[in-house]
């Protein structure tokens, strides 16, 4: 999966890309009485390390990122 694939699956599930620089874009979601921001490398293939990390980070199932 790559970093664009993951920002779009983020996106439609309520995320805004607030920032990008360099190879890399921050998404954020705001939630009541907090924010949650994950970044994203914006690299073509991502490490199952880091996917992991990212889903972790965003609370979303892992069912939608298979």
């Amino acid at each position: 999966m790559s970093g664009a694939d993951v920002c779009r699956l983020l996106a439609a599930h309520g995320f805004v890309e607030v920032r990008r620089r360099g190879s890399h874009a921050l998404m954020q979601r705001r939630e009541a009485g907090t924010t949650i921001s994950v970044p994203v490398p914006l690299h073509l293939e991502l490490k199952l390390g880091t996917l992991g990390s990212i889903i972790r980070q965003c609370g979303l199932p892992r069912a939608l990122f298979e």
